[in-house]
């Protein structure tokens, strides 16, 4: 009688690996999480429900309590999103369920054990949770179709955050479907630095209380707001020098497997240089010489570093899309201090934009429809920051290092009239060092608004 098959058709181990791998598959669906796991499991929801939760400088970030929609919190890494996640966690301790995925004892969980997982924990604390977080959440594959169930049980407020390695906005919105609100953690703002520094936000009473005030601001804009280097007393630009290699190597190349470390080091580099500068990847290729990269393999590159949310790009403002959306751009850092070990002087002035930049990005949280772009003519005029909510642009920013009137560039007051006349917007704003003033100039009136003055308002 003639085989089925041909005698050489399965070896003895792939027929051994298959019948492994139906009973670990039966054994999966009887035994949703293994023994060992569950004890695991269970060792860290008891020392979660005992433990303390730790307390650091209050954030600033507002979010919405809600239960039809998943709380998604995106920031570049060391930014202190976990710390914040404790700061919400605060407001209802024992109805809050915290899961931290880098946590060893939950390596190894699946989406498909997620709500196992909530079930332990009612076990073992004897009350459902009300709001849940979910800190590094990327770490388990799937995660986002067991998030969706939990969701469309509505019996929870739901958290997710996660480092910007893995888990950035755009990623956020396709796996979730629009399920989800997303705000924006960047580090310390110039408000919380002096929460953090016990420097009061009073308005200074005195001329030597206002210059202790701006000290804090050339420090601040030095070293940058991440909370570890705002702590720290000797190794700040350790510390930062730290930050830069984990962003390269594990938000860039690590991350979507980048095979040329050399280009992508360059680029991080090029960007951390030339923060506050316009600048395109036709500028790069004639300027630098890079040889064996197409302009795709540039592009391309250059979007993977965008990914890691260590840097942010300006669009140009106009009323065509094609022109908003096409290069030149602006190039941001998401932390003055990452510049520290990339530039080779102390521009100021470049310091203050980057700072005034981050501080909008921020007001964009609680502005949804706010959008920034800068506006450039043909002649090379320039206003920093076009502001823009629904149909019209709402105030055009410039900053500029000035103690005085007259260290304000002209160029800058035309180019912000001429900008003032293209979009229609009166309201117009120039950020200086410390002078302070309401002026009327061409038809228009101007206010000059120091910095420090400008970051602590209300």
């Amino acid at each position: 009688m003639p085989r089925a098959f041909p005698h050489n058709t399965f070896s003895e181990p792939c027929v051994r690996f298959i019948i492994f791998f139906l009973i670990g598959k039966i054994l999966k669906e009887i035994f949703p999480i293994t023994i060992p796991m569950q004890r695991r499991i269970v060792d860290y929801v008891s020392e979660w429900i005992s433990r303390n939760v730790p307390r650091g400088v209050e954030r600033e970030l507002k979010v919405p309590w809600r239960r039809d929609r998943i709380i998604s919190i995106i920031g570049p890494r060391r930014a202190g999103k976990t710390y914040y996640f404790y700061q919400l966690i605060s407001r209802n301790r024992e109805g809050s369920l915290y899961l931290n995925f880098e946590d060893t004892r939950l390596y190894g969980i699946e989406f498909t054990d997620i709500r196992d997982l909530v079930r332990i924990y009612v076990e073992v604390s004897g009350r459902e949770p009300e709001n849940i977080f979910f800190d590094e959440v990327q770490n388990v594959p799937g995660w986002e179709r067991a998030l969706r169930e939990l969701l469309d049980l509505q019996n929870y407020s739901i958290f997710v955050t996660g480092s910007s390695s893995k888990l950035l906005s755009r990623e956020i919105a396709t796996q979730l479907r629009g399920r989800t609100f997303s705000y924006i953690l960047l580090p310390f703002s110039f408000r919380e630095f002096l929460k953090a520094k016990n420097v009061t936000l009073l308005k200074p009473s005195t001329m030597d209380a206002e210059a202790k005030l701006k000290a804090h601001l050339r420090e601040y804009l030095d070293y940058g707001g991440f909370p570890e280097v705002v702590f720290e007393e000797t190794e700040k630009t350790r510390i930062l020098k730290e930050y830069s290699d984990m962003i390269l190597f594990r938000d860039i190349i690590e991350r979507h497997n980048l095979k040329n470390l050399s280009l992508a080091r360059f680029l991080l580099a090029f960007f951390l240089q030339n923060f506050s500068q316009e600048f395109s990847v036709n500028r790069i290729l004639k300027t630098v010489n890079l040889k064996g990269f197409s302009k795709n393999t540039l592009y391309s590159y250059v979007d993977r570093v965008r990914d890691s949310v260590a840097v942010f790009f300006l669009n140009r403002y106009s009323l065509k899309v094609y022109q908003r959306e096409s290069w030149p751009k602006k190039v941001y850092l998401c932390d003055t201090g990452l510049s520290k070990v990339a530039r080779f002087s102390e521009d100021i002035g470049k310091l203050m934009e980057n700072a005034v930049f981050l501080e909008l990005v921020r007001a964009s949280n609680e502005r949804p429809m706010l959008e920034i772009y800068y506006w450039r003519n043909r002649q090379g005029g320039e206003v920093d920051f076009v502001l823009k909510e629904g149909a019209s642009v709402q105030e055009l920013i410039q900053v500029t290092y000035a103690r005085g009137r007259d260290e304000v560039n002209r160029r800058e007051i035309k180019s912000l009239l001429e900008a003032s006349e293209n979009t229609g917007c009166k309201n117009l704003q120039v950020i200086t060092w410390d002078y302070e003033d309401k002026v009327e100039v061409g038809g228009r009136v101007v206010n000059f608004t120091p910095l420090w003055k400008w970051l602590v308002r209300a």
